[in-house]
């Protein structure tokens, strides 16, 4: 909004033309969202206590988190109030993948509403089914990439590959390409909803994600650096990279009130409008594969979910971890809570880096 009102003032006066640059725009974004948070964020959290919705700690879940009964849930609202809004200000809303993005976003976050809605009516904590969930969120996921299939006609996206470590291997996957990017955003929003077990622990490792993902999309976006860097450039894409801004600043906001011990939760609602923000900017920018590595600390969090429960069920009640995620095991260990948040993001800041290299491996 700002964008296109302000921009246009450059013909008077030259001040304005640093509307032009991304950067600017990004780092505004970063700053208004972290406003928006430090505002808000008081405000939200009395207004959840008041209205009672307080998170419901599962009765198989670890002992000492029964002191977290209670804690404002729901939290996620902040996070997506403070992306929206900056987005809206300092994008180009002619932008297709702006709109495609930020849709995404917000519908998962509709999802994770919902969820959070039941857990709160029925005082427990089970929401939607786990088949009514992946439904829709199958259905949300097909509803992007039947998108991207109708951009794709029209010249202004494809269907390739990029695969890392390699610079000329791109197979176009044609219509296989909306089940793949189904996969991955399907996949993100759970990983990171999983994840979301510790005070800061989920948006501390969103932080270090989307960070890495800033990079990739600002070079994505960039021609002379996708060709430097022998990755595939999608014109128009470097815009997500103001996205990426109100998403940096939103998280860091967020984690003000969440590190430990939190004073209020994100919910599915937060949960999964993140992982799925995170999945789509992957799919948008050409960069799917690598989601699992920059991401790497929320594959391994979804993979000890799911080797628990293949061992429980195939090896008669046997279980590979004292509980799954992954991060209560090390709290059956004896980690305190702390410990394990920031030892996590240690292992998330390793995984984005690790990323970020494969840029040069090729």
């Amino acid at each position: 909004m700002l964008y296109h009102l302000l921009l246009p003032l450059q013909e008077w006066i030259s001040a304005f033309n640093v509307f032009r640059y991304i950067t600017f725009r990004t780092a505004m974004a970063m700053i208004t969202a972290l406003l928006i948070s430090f505002v808000l964020g008081g405000r939200l959290i009395r207004k959840l206590r008041e209205m009672q919705i307080g998170q419901h700690i599962r009765e198989e879940g670890p002992q000492s988190h029964y002191a977290k009964q209670g804690t404002p849930t729901m939290g996620g609202l902040l996070i997506l109030i403070a992306v929206l809004v900056p987005t809206l200000l300092w994008t180009d809303l002619k932008n297709p993948f702006v709109w495609i993005l930020t849709g995404s976003t917000l519908a998962f976050g509709a999802l994770g509403f919902l969820d959070d809605y039941f857990k709160i009516v029925h005082r427990r904590n089970l929401g939607l089914t786990t088949r009514q969930k992946f439904v829709v969120q199958g259905i949300l996921a097909l509803l992007v990439g039947l998108g991207l299939m109708a951009m794709s006609t029209q010249g202004l996206y494809n269907t390739e590959l990029s695969v890392p470590f390699f610079k000329t291997f791109r197979p176009d996957l044609g219509w296989w390409y909306v089940p793949f990017s189904m996969l991955v955003i399907v996949g993100s929003a759970n990983a990171v909803n999983l994840t979301d077990g510790l005070d800061g622990l989920a948006i501390g490792s969103v932080l270090i994600a989307t960070g890495a993902y800033a990079l990739l999309t600002y070079a994505v976006g960039h021609a002379l650096v996708a060709e430097y860097l022998g990755i595939i450039n999608i014109k128009g894409s470097g815009e997500l990279t103001v996205f990426c801004g109100s998403l940096l600043g939103a998280s860091l906001g967020f984690l003000w009130f969440n590190c430990n011990p939190a004073k209020v939760f994100m919910g599915d609602v937060g949960s999964m409008s993140l992982g799925a923000a995170l999945g789509t900017l992957a799919v948008l920018i050409k960069q799917e594969i690598l989601l699992v590595l920059v991401g790497g600390l929320f594959v391994v969090e979804a993979l000890s979910v799911i080797l628990q429960v293949m061992s429980f069920r195939l090896r008669n009640g046997k279980r590979i971890f004292r509980m799954a995620p992954l991060h209560h095991h090390f709290e059956q260990l004896g980690w305190k809570e702390p410990e394990v948040i920031i030892r996590f993001w240690i292992l998330a800041i390793i995984f984005a880096l690790l990323g970020l290299s494969t840029l040069k491996l090729r």
